[in-house]
């Protein structure tokens, strides 16, 4: 029978070249020990086997075998195949965790990494070379602090629309108390976050934001009339509900001033886009339901205990009413008519119990986040219906006139007049022209028409009475023929 070659690693020739000159009896087993870094003991139990055995003996045992705690081979071809369909794009940690709590397969991060890696796949979240920064230390206790933003992203896939994820971060334990999808980053959208934030934990005291416009005015921007009046700028929407709740707001000048917020969409844009791809969401309602699923799975893996184990959430009042804060609210003034414009139309307000008319008040209009329509007027809500249609005003407007209509199909055009364009200076009336002459009512020239005299041509003028007095002659009235002259005079303009 042929014997299989034994490859003996650099170490295992040491040993037998030392061992073989202790057999020929050139070393003691003393030396043999010195020089393998060896008890005499171990040695003399090397001898024994290289002696019985030959090289064989130097080889570990375990040379061949399969590891106990090896993954077996069909584990590692369903890790791989799990990578390329049902988790791709999934980062190696989230993977693992996946494969544990979904797969039910016991396997540790780095084992899935090297698989992954002997795979070809490499984690799909590439890591920029770290640089040296200093974090700020988190704030003691829970509600001291809230980072908030909005990020906008292709959040359903690199072929989905863009949708902006309106959140923030606890600065103390790096907890999510609310996220909400929105179409665009908007002063609605912050007003819903902030109130399910209320109704969950509490008032915060300070929120973190940028400078955005939602948050403040502009230092730029134009004031308006109530602004000078007022003597500086008034604060925004949102600026105003943050007010009202005696909530601080703080400028970040930088986005990595506000790092923790800004790592929370790192993390989001991978893990929560990887849940929406699994979750097969398609529209906004989709992806919000798989984030607000999402949510307490991400607090309980990211959350750190705060250094001060009571929180800082300010509790709501008894008397809260959060459809009074969290709205848009404009002032009006009341018309004459108690009626208020506005958008376009107007409403009117009905007599109140403690007060009939409202003309020349000052109402303040809410607009809350469902759409609806309410005017008060200090504390009280007034009852309000829309005011009936004024009649529209007829005028005319600057605008171009219809065109001609088209002649219909098959039918004749009309002639077209040759026009002959003007040339020269245009002609001028004669010295005897009516236009060169001064007017006089006596005028002779101006009293023929016809071969009749002027008291037969001239239009007459009607006495106190009404009636047109006839006249024979050039004097004498005849009350017996004044219908016929005005008949003859009419008669004679018509001609």
């Amino acid at each position: 029978m042929r014997e299989e070659p034994i490859t003996l690693s650099a170490r295992e020739q040491k040993r037998a070249w030392v061992l073989t000159r202790v057999l020929a009896g050139q070393w003691t087993q003393q030396e043999a020990a010195t020089t393998l870094d060896l008890s005499v003991r171990q040695v003399r139990r090397l001898q024994a086997a290289y002696a019985r055995e030959g090289v064989a003996a130097l080889v570990h045992g375990n040379r061949g075998r399969a590891p106990a705690h090896s993954i077996p081979e069909t584990v590692r071809e369903q890790v791989v195949t799990l990578a390329r369909t049902t988790y791709a794009g999934f980062n190696h940690q989230h993977l693992t965790e996946k494969l544990q709590t979904e797969e039910h397969l016991a396997v540790s991060r780095p084992t899935v990494r090297r698989l992954l890696l002997a795979a070809g796949l490499g984690s799909p979240r590439p890591r920029r070379a770290p640089k040296h920064r200093r974090r700020r230390e988190r704030m003691a206790q829970a509600g001291m602090l809230l980072q908030a933003d909005g990020s906008r992203h292709r959040w359903l896939g690199p072929d989905g629309p863009y949708f902006t994820l309106v959140g923030g971060i606890d600065d103390a334990t790096g907890t999510v108390p609310w996220a909400v999808f929105r179409e665009q980053e908007d002063a609605q959208g912050y007003m819903e976050w902030l109130r399910q934030v209320l109704q969950r934990a509490g008032i915060p005291l300070a929120l973190y934001v940028d400078r955005h416009g939602i948050f403040r005015r502009q230092p730029r921007a134009q004031w308006t009339l109530d602004e000078e009046l007022a003597g500086g700028p008034l604060p925004t929407q949102f600026g105003r509900v943050l007010e009202e709740l005696a909530i601080t707001r703080i400028d970040a000048l930088s986005p990595q001033a506000k790092g923790r917020v800004e790592r929370l969409w790192g993390t989001f844009q991978d893990r929560l886009c990887s849940e929406l791809r699994l979750a097969r969401a398609r529209t906004l309602a989709d992806a919000n339901r798989v984030l607000w699923a999402y949510l307490p799975t991400f607090n309980a893996r990211f959350a750190v205990p705060a250094a001060v184990p009571d929180s800082a959430y300010r509790p709501l009042p008894p008397d809260f009413a959060p459809e009074r804060v969290f709205c848009f609210k404009y002032a009006r003034r009341v018309a004459a008519d108690n009626t208020i414009q506005w958008q376009g139309a107007r409403l009117q307000l009905l007599p109140g119990p403690d007060r009939l008319s409202y003309a020349r008040a000052q109402v303040a209009v809410h607009e809350h986040l469902d759409g609806a329509l309410t005017v008060w007027y200090h504390d009280r809500r007034l009852a309000t219906r829309p005011a009936p249609a004024e009649a529209p005003l007829l005028r005319a407007r600057s605008e171009p006139r219809p065109a001609s209509p088209l002649p219909q199909p098959g039918a004749a055009l009309p002639p077209r007049v040759p026009t002959t364009p003007p040339t020269g200076a245009p002609p001028r009336p004669t010295a005897e022209h009516p236009w060169r002459r001064p007017f006089s009512p006596n005028n002779p020239s101006l009293r023929q028409k016809n071969g009749q005299t002027a008291h037969a041509d001239r239009p007459p003028v009607l006495p106190d009475n009404g009636i047109l007095p006839a006249t024979t002659g050039l004097g004498n009235p005849d009350p017996t023929t004044a219908e016929d002259t005005i008949s003859d005079h009419l008669s004679g303009q018509n001609h």
